[in-house]
């Protein structure tokens, strides 16, 4: 299994059978070195509405016959769109044929953004997901602030890598994404959500060394993570 970080929030996981996307904000993204007509995905993942994590979602999804899982009201949103979507909310797990997702809380907003209309369209509650894939259990935070029942979350799973956001302002910033890192107890920890805007500037570099044990861990534009 090969896990590839593309700027952002932008995760892709392929396993031997299938290929995963999570939050594909391509177009606007002046960091990742993919482009929307290139992605080929099996599954879509999102963890909320906003813009810049629904992102190419519907192109995507339209092109490989992707399958869209949302939490709920995001998902019926899409589904209203063409798109064929699996609804799902915080604590429910589902095991689908390319592996178990598993909602977990975030603190944060989630509504799509119509600004030709100047219209927001509120997509439910946002998300963290738990992947359960080959024997090896992803998460991505999507976008969150700190919360003590991060801690739950590590204890009632086994986590090999955690993507957390740790650009400040819209999420937590380095300092609360450490303490996460210490709750969550996960394998290896790689930031994400920094650095697309100006408002969202850090040094990642920073963060990792900031996690004891070599357990933070970078990864450049491009770059994966491979699991045997």
């Amino acid at each position: 299994m090969k896990v590839t970080y593309h700027g952002h929030s932008v995760v892709t996981v392929e396993t031997g059978n299938h290929q995963l996307i999570f939050d594909p904000f391509i177009t606007g993204n002046s960091l990742t070195d993919i482009k929307p007509e290139e992605v080929k995905a099996d599954v879509i993942l999102l963890t909320h509405g906003h813009n810049d994590h629904v992102g190419d979602t519907v192109e995507i999804a339209k092109r490989n016959h992707s399958l869209v899982v949302a939490p709920n009201e995001l998902a019926v949103y899409l589904g209203w769109k063409g798109l064929n979507v699996h609804p799902m909310h915080i604590g429910g797990s589902h095991q689908f044929d390319f592996g178990q997702v598993k909602l977990t809380q975030a603190f944060h907003g989630s509504a799509y953004t119509e600004e030709d209309s100047q219209k927001i369209v509120y997509t439910g509650m946002p998300a963290g997901i738990l992947l359960t894939v080959e024997g090896r259990t992803i998460f991505h935070a999507g976008d969150t602030g700190l919360f003590s029942d991060m801690k739950l979350i590590g204890e009632l799973n086994h986590i090999d890598l955690a993507f957390l956001p740790i650009g400040d302002n819209f999420t937590m910033g380095p300092e609360d994404a450490k303490l996460a890192a210490e709750w969550l107890r996960a394998k290896q920890v790689v930031p994400v959500h920094y650095s697309t805007f100006p408002v969202i500037e850090q040094d990642p570099h920073a963060f990792a060394d900031s996690l004891p044990g070599g357990v933070g861990k970078v990864l450049e534009v491009g770059e994966s993570i491979e699991f045997k």
